[in-house]
């Protein structure tokens, strides 16, 4: 056995189950009462939710129930139910197939929490955002609450929680490193991943006789077997302390090499076997071959929870491990059992992105709901979703371990199509296109040049530490499509949302042109992060040179235009790797260029971003690790955090007592005073307190000595700035 390469069953192409002659239902039934209105007497598979329902595909639930009801499927929802107990898990009945928990569309603990730990006020999941309906780490306890209400029922896990938990992973709100989501879960099988491929197939094998509990070939997913399993004989177990630093694992092929058949061999004189020459694509295959049946083991749970640089390089590992053309299974040790992850799945083509998306939605919250105000809702009721996927890579951002880094995009013909629905049946529409976008504003329909490339790469991003040479920049196909979406009928404005890849952008004016002309709405969001090279090149970010490009072409062509529009910059204090320094290099460039931040990003650690391995190890896994390999500096002690985001808001007089002492620590009291190139003021305003101030002192011995104290800012929603 080995799992399926590109060559796999469109979703869209499978025989639906029987049941469905029932059709479609006008919302997925939340309640015994709608199954019967159905004619239902059972679901054959019910999602568990930690958000409440709105059936849009902007929600996983909503998503993938739709989904497997075009397969067939009775699909029932249990959305946000109390985990006290397992008796509102038994709302629906026992599903016939499977239940499928999920957290929502958020980690749970990132849902609940904010970065300094301290519960969340609302939830905006929620009706009203009402907070706490949802429990710490969502999918464990919905997983374990399915198994008390129906022994034996088959359990699936999936969701970005799930997704991001699925090995031994960094915990920044226990502050340690947890054990794989499927041990506390106890589910049969994970989904990671936007897992609608893996979905499909499975539901219709479990609907055929198979057990959850058995399917172990399906790529996108992890499940638990005995140490040492292996799927047949013919596979070969690698340690990861053999793979190489990032590079290519199979050489490339040279499009010009003469790889004809060889001539037939010549008998020797003294009867020795002849030399075969082997051609190329022979020998690229063969390797191919074996890789599709060599499982690499990393450092296992026990290890990684104690030791740095072997958790550091299991992190490593999972990303280069990543490419779906080339990525093997890894298996990790906990305990006496083997969490085993098989390779990513193959992403969706145009015609299974608009399969996907081209459901029935109701395109509106639950009924139930009434009146209640959702604000997730409110977000994006009026916008459009065109592509998924980020081949970006920056280390503190989860997007690429969860969606890929292979951008999936929709056809032109299903956005407008969407764009019209939303017209006739969103109420409130009043004629503005809030976004056209997703993870990323501008990587509609990129992808590297030469799909055998593509298959065999191993870098970490196409952007970093420039764009590569063989990644496809051509905006014109986005451009086509903002030109004929404000054509639509009804259709006033089409604003971008999302943020913007500038970098990118740079590369083709005439999107920059029509971006500006007629998609921005006075401020554009763009995400520098930083202006240090130290920060930057432990997030995998360009260099502010792009930036200034980009600055130029959106303000000629907004004059252009007769237009007053500014960028909104994002930047991130805290983040690894980032000196004292370096924030007050940033806060003298935010004042030369007249921004004030109102509200400023702190660096929170995710599972399973690169960052995050940063931020727990103090080693950098974008470089081959050792003992004396390079340390990061972590900014974790309460006092130095504080500094970071004070530099970020250099403007607010309750921070220039706790700048004032820190400049004056690092000898640059040059920076205080009232000349141009000063950075604060040497006195306060008449009348300020200085109450707060005196919680703020930087105390330079403790900063110098504890660098390592693990607090953290909480991180607000960003502001625009002042100009």
């Amino acid at each position: 056995m080995s799992y399926p390469q590109p060559t796999v069953k469109p979703i869209q192409s499978y025989r639906k189950f029987w049941a469905h002659r029932f059709g479609t239902a006008p919302f997925l039934p939340m309640s015994r009462a709608e199954m019967d209105e159905l004619g239902w007497d059972s679901c054959d598979i019910i999602l568990i939710s930690g958000d409440a329902y709105i059936d849009h595909p902007s929600f996983g639930m909503a998503l993938i129930g739709r989904l497997l009801e075009a397969q067939g499927f009775r699909v029932g929802l249990i959305c946000q139910p109390d985990w006290h107990g397992a008796e509102p898990f038994r709302a629906l009945g026992r599903p016939n197939l499977f239940f499928g928990v999920t957290a929502g569309n958020m980690d749970s603990m990132i849902n609940r929490y904010t970065a300094d730990r301290k519960p969340r006020s609302d939830d905006a999941y929620t009706p009203n955002a009402e907070p706490n309906r949802r429990p710490d780490r969502a999918v464990g306890v919905y997983a374990q609450r399915c198994r008390e209400a129906y022994p034996g029922v088959g359990v699936m896990i999936g969701s970005i929680e799930a997704s991001l938990r699925r090995i031994a992973h960094y915990d920044y709100w226990s502050d340690k490193v947890r054990p794989s989501v499927l041990i506390n879960a106890k589910a049969d099988i994970l989904l990671y991943g936007n897992a609608e491929r893996a979905l499909v197939e499975i539901a219709h094998r479990v609907a055929a006789g198979e057990k959850l509990s058995e399917i172990r070939d399906v790529r996108g997913t992890a499940f638990m077997v005995p140490h040492g399993w292996k799927p047949d004989e013919t596979w070969t177990e690698v340690d990861s302390t053999t793979v190489d630093i990032p590079g290519r694992v199979d050489e490339h092929l040279n499009p010009y090499e003469d790889v004809a058949p060889a001539k037939a061999p010549t008998a020797l004189a003294d009867g020795a076997q002849p030399v075969r020459i082997v051609p190329a694509a022979e020998r690229v295959a063969a390797r191919k071959a074996e890789r599709l049946r060599t499982v690499v083991r990393i450092p296992a749970y026990e290890a990684v929870a104690f030791d740095p640089v072997l958790y550091a390089h299991a992190s490593r590992t999972l990303h280069l491990e990543s490419n779906p053309g080339n990525a093997r299974a890894l298996v990790q040790l906990h305990g006496e059992r083997d969490v085993w992850l098989t390779p990513p799945p193959i992403p969706l083509t145009t015609e299974e992105m608009d399969y996907v998306f081209g459901m029935p939605y109701a395109r509106n919250p639950h009924p139930s709901y009434g009146e209640a105000r959702i604000p997730a809702w409110d977000m994006i009721r009026f916008s459009v979703n065109i592509m998924r996927g980020c081949f970006g890579g920056c280390t503190f951002c989860s997007i690429t371990e969860h969606e890929g880094r292979v951008i999936q995009s929709r056809s032109e013909d299903s956005i407008l199509k969407e764009i019209e629905e939303i017209r006739d049946k969103t109420p409130g529409f009043t004629g503005h296109i809030t976004d056209l976008g997703g993870p990323t504003a501008n990587m509609y329909r990129l992808a590297c040049k030469d799909p055998k490339i593509q298959s065999s790469c191993r870098r970490l991003s196409c952007v970093y530490p420039g764009i590569c040479e063989n990644l496809g920049t051509d905006h014109g196909p986005l451009i086509q499509l903002y030109r004929k979406a404000r054509e639509l009928p009804g259709v006033k404005k089409v604003s971008i949302g999302s943020g913007l890849r500038y970098d990118l952008a740079v590369r083709s004016p005439e999107y920059i042109k029509e971006l500006v002309t007629h998609h921005v709405g006075g401020y554009l969001k763009i995400a520098p992060e930083h202006t240090e090279d130290g920060p930057l090149s432990k997030m995998m970010k360009p260099g502010m040179g792009a930036y200034e490009k980009f600055k130029e072409l959106f303000e000629r062509f907004s004059r252009q235009a007769g237009k007053e529009q500014y960028l909104i910059p994002y930047f991130i204090a805290a983040h690894p790797g980032t000196s004292d320094e370096d924030m007050m290099n940033l806060a003298l460039w935010l004042k030369k260029n007249n921004f004030r931040l109102d509200q400023v990003q702190t660096f929170v650690p995710t599972p399973m971003a690169l960052a995050t391995t940063m931020w727990h190890t103090r080693r950098n896994p974008l470089k081959k690790l050792g003992r004396s390999s390079e340390k990061v500096d972590v900014v974790r002690d309460g006092a130095r955090r504080k500094l970071h985001k004070a530099f970020l808001r250099y403007h607010d007089p309750a921070n220039w007592p706790l700048l004032r002492e820190a400049l004056r620590a690092m000898g640059r009291e040059d920076l205080i005073g009232y000349a141009k190139h000063q950075l604060i003021p040497t006195n306060q305003p008449a009348g300020q307190a200085n109450e707060a101030a005196r919680g703020q002192r930087f105390n330079t011995a403790r900063t110098a000595h504890h660098p390592s104290k693990r607090f953290q800012d909480e991180a607000p929603k960003k502001g625009k700035p002042r100009r």
